[in-house]
Formats: C-alpha cells, structure tokens, sequence
C-alpha cells in the first residue's frame, strides 16, 4: 500500500518511515508542511495518509484540512491522524462523509510499533480507530442531546467502545459479555440512534458520529 507521512519532527518522520517500509507500506511522500502534503495526496497513486495536525506553516490545523479536503476530493481515502493534540472539531468533520477509514492517535499514548502499524492497517482496511483519551474528550460532559437520551447505561458502554475502532469480539471481551449480547446492543444502538438497515461498518460510523455530536 502506498502511504504518505506528514511530520514535521525530522527524528520521527524518519522513524515513522522506517516503520512503515518495515512493516511493507511503501512511503511515496514523506513530508513536513501542509501545502507539501496538500500536493502529495493529490497524487492519484496514493492510498493512504498518516498526518500530523499542526504542521508548517503556522502550526494549526494544516495536516487535518489537508486530510480532510483529500477526503471531499476521494470520499474514503484511509487517514491516520497521529498528534500531540484532540482536535474535536476537525474529527468530526474528517468522520462526517460516513465512509469510514479514518484513525486518530494520540503519540504519547501508542504503546508499541505493532499497535500503530495494526491500526494503520485497520484504517486502510476501511476501519475506524479512535484513541480512548479523543473518545472521552469528544464524549465527556454532563450534555446528551436526542436520540442519545434513549440508550441505556450498556448501550453507551458499547458504544464507546464501537467509536474506539473495536470490533464485536474485542467490546464483548471488554464488557465480559458474549458476542451475540454484543450484536443485540449495537443493533439496539442502531435502531434508537434511527440508523436505517445499511452495511453494518457504515451504520457504525454513524452512530459514532451521533455520539459525538452529543458535545453540541
């Protein structure tokens, strides 16, 4: 698969390279400003991004607007945000197609290279992964606006753990349930949530998307 890095820290845009030819992602494009990223992922030959947020030149948003317009450009092209920061605004937007495919990690939080090589494959296999810390910055606080209000306690157990990236098996482990107790909750998630019958990975990303707009 053919990947482009954007990190603007020298040291770990080489490491995060290596990882990743290591691992048999070939880096097309590997830089460390937002117009440079802009220009790389308008190449047709790539398939997938992992970016910073804040990049050069002014050290904002840059790697999240250049990821999110690639996204309007080509609805479901994998990114893997990998920042220092929870940017709760530009989750939700890069989150808001409902395709999928999208990763957001916090660095200091990613215990090992497998763990980041294994969420990036999740992405690109059109997966959602979300760091718990951006997950409970994005849900905490006392608000819940409609239909949230519906789903019981469990429910939003499970759901948090869905807006993780986890699958069934992995939340059934979590919760001590059983995968078929696992599938009537999200099901249940889905239908209070007013999801229409759809692929279930879609389904899932919307009623994580409904979660969060939970923040207002």
């Amino acid at each position: 698969m053919r990947v482009v890095l954007a990190e603007d820290q020298a040291l770990l845009r080489v490491g995060l390279t290596r990882i990743l030819a290591e691992a048999g992602f070939e880096v097309v494009a590997s830089v460390d400003n937002g117009p440079s990223l802009s220009r790389a992922l308008a190449a047709p030959e790539v398939e997938a991004a992992v970016v910073d947020v804040r990049l050069p030149p002014t050290h904002t948003h840059e790697g999240l607007s250049a990821a999110i317009e690639a996204r309007t450009r080509r609805p479901g092209l994998p990114v893997l945000v990998l920042s220092q920061f929870v940017e709760a605004h530009y989750a939700r937007r890069l989150l808001a197609g409902g395709e999928g495919a999208i990763g957001y990690l916090l660095k200091d939080r990613v215990a090992d290279v497998d763990g980041f090589v294994d969420s990036l494959r999740r992405v690109a296999g059109g997966g959602t992964v979300l760091d718990p810390e951006v997950v409970a910055g994005l849900v905490s606080g006392s608000e819940r606006v409609e239909p949230l209000d519906r789903l019981t306690a469990r429910e939003r157990e499970v759901l948090t753990l869905m807006a993780e990236g986890r699958s069934n098996a992995a939340i059934a482990a979590r919760l001590f349930l059983s995968e078929k107790a696992v599938g009537k909750h999200t099901t249940s998630i889905f239908a209070k949530l007013d999801l229409p019958p759809a692929g279930d990975d879609n389904r899932r990303v919307l009623a994580v998307l409904t979660w969060l707009d939970g923040r207002g």
